[in-house]
């Protein structure tokens, strides 16, 4: 068994290199080659964590893993992420475990590069001011993987921790962009044509009059139910896209809206794979204001471990362990 640590995996899958990795389970889940498997995801009763386990495979690749972890939130005063996983993959042949791969890093990077792949296939080409909302550990990532689909000159950000605002201006400056630190999150994405939300919020941020005609929306927080980051009426407003549709509607954006009767399966143009595999329809007209509901799939975190395990044993990093 190979086991990936934290600063290999760092090292080993770049952000381009997820984003190309992801781009292709997309396709692999719309041609039915890949599956997803139910999700569990938890309340654990202790140290207020949320803890989760998501598993899939590809028939094709092929490929057969899980990913575990979760949310702590005292962490970052033991001197720890927030954010804990580790994936975990399995020979398809025999079930036999045989790598390990550390996926706080990795977790990001699978998510910033579904979020991008959604802006390359669904916003408009033109699209160049970005709005992030939650300037968190999972911003740097969304930043950064946006830029390499759009031509980005300008970021509107809102956090209500000053400090996380401070520290993602710098880094949007760092990258020769014009930054904005909004005052409230209406401020932020009345002049967007992108909007990125990542936050683990539990009630709306974003309101559907404040969104003009033509934006994208990345909705990537809501994971668990309980968690909103959208007013559920901008999401019926919505061209409606998703990753996995079981999870969008029960855990996912799209979970509130869909109980309240606001829409139904049938408001879904499709996935954001079959877009990406040219067999739905994306975006249609320049005023549609187009979602993705990512809710986040195993086969995103197998993909990108595969790929970090293969890089691996081509440069001898990792420690090769009997198991």
């Amino acid at each position: 068994m190979r086991i990936i640590s934290e600063a290999d995996a760092r090292q080993l899958v770049s952000m381009q290199d997820a984003i190309d990795a992801v781009e292709q389970c997309f396709t692999a889940m719309a041609l039915g080659h890949g599956r997803n498997y139910p999700v569990v995801r938890e309340l654990v009763g202790h140290q207020d964590a949320v803890f989760g386990v998501k598993t899939g495979a590809d028939t094709q690749a092929p490929l057969l893993g899980l990913k575990a972890g979760g949310y702590w939130p005292h962490n970052l005063a033991k001197g720890h992420t927030n954010h804990q996983s580790a994936t975990l993959l399995f020979d398809p042949e025999t079930g036999r475990a045989n790598a390990v791969v550390s996926a706080n890093y990795m977790t990001g990077v699978r998510t910033g590069a579904a979020s991008a792949i959604a802006t390359r296939w669904l916003s408009r080409a033109d699209s160049k001011v970005l709005a992030i909302i939650g300037t968190g550990a999972q911003s740097s990532y969304q930043l950064a993987a946006t830029a390499l689909v759009r031509p980005l000159q300008q970021v509107h950000a809102w956090d209500p921790m000053p400090a996380n605002l401070t520290r993602f201006g710098e880094l949007v400056r760092g990258m020769g962009l014009e930054f904005v630190a909004a005052a409230d999150p209406c401020a932020a994405v009345e002049a967007a044509d992108i909007i990125i939300t990542a936050t683990p919020s539990t009630k709306a941020l974003v309101e559907s009059s404040w969104v003009r005609a033509g934006t994208h929306i990345s909705a990537m927080g809501a994971d668990t139910r309980g968690k909103q980051e959208l007013d559920p009426a901008l999401v019926a407003r919505c061209t409606l896209f998703y990753d996995e549709l079981a999870q969008a509607i029960s855990i996912g954006e799209c979970q509130h809206a869909y109980a309240a009767g606001l829409i139904t399966e049938k408001n879904f143009r499709g996935s954001l794979g079959s877009v990406v595999a040219k067999l739905g329809q994306g975006r249609l007209r320049d005023d549609e204001v187009t979602l993705f509901d990512g809710t986040g799939v195993a086969l995103q975190d197998l993909v990108v471990a595969r790929l970090a395990v293969a890089q691996a044993e081509l440069r001898g990093v990792g420690a090769v362990v009997d198991y």
